[in-house]
């Protein structure tokens, strides 16, 4: 018998139950209702006891979903607490850097600077080194020319021979490379 069945006798044993004076209320016999119930317990069809089961399972679901949303839910604010917190540590570093950045171009541009005045003194004394040591050439040459304009002039009435001894011994051609240098 399926469950409209049981249903329907029960209906049908309300039906036919003895009215009480004065009320509303009937009387039945208990032991035809409670054996109904039993039968009806007994053969309630298997798709009904699992729908039990499903409800409690669904519910316990339910439960475990709202238990997890809750902590994926804290979780996401620890993590977005965590990823602010970088975010600023990594602003404090990028304009910590920027600093070091600008302080490190600084001192390249005031040791640039420095090396700069430092080479030019260098260089300034160099020039002035170069100065005396070309003074003190074209003295030399000046000198050397002097002494050999009169040698050329005590040897005017010499012969070439006075001329070799003059110029070192080398002839005509050191006088042309003199005239030439001359």
């Amino acid at each position: 018998m399926d469950v409209e069945a049981y249903i329907a006798r029960m209906e049908q044993l309300l039906a036919e139950a003895r009215p009480v004076p004065l009320s509303a209320s009937v009387m039945v016999n208990r032991g035809q209702v409670d054996e109904l119930l039993g039968d009806l317990r007994t053969h309630l069809p298997e798709e009904l006891r699992q729908s039990r089961w499903i409800i409690k399972e669904r519910d316990e679901l339910l439960e475990q979903a709202e238990r997890d949303s809750e902590r994926i839910v804290a979780d996401a604010e620890l993590q977005r607490d965590r990823l602010v917190s970088e975010t600023e540590v990594a602003r404090g570093a990028a304009r910590e850097a920027e600093c070091l950045l600008d302080e490190a171009r600084e001192r390249a541009r005031v040791l640039r600077l420095e090396a700069e005045d430092y080479v030019d003194g260098r260089l300034a004394n160099f020039e002035i080194v170069l100065a005396k040591t070309l003074k003190a050439v074209e003295n030399g040459r000046e000198r050397l020319r002097g002494r050999l304009a009169s040698d050329e002039l005590a040897s005017t009435d010499g012969t070439d021979d006075d001329l070799e001894k003059a110029y070192g011994g080398a002839g005509n051609g050191s006088r042309r490379l003199y005239d030439q240098e001359g």
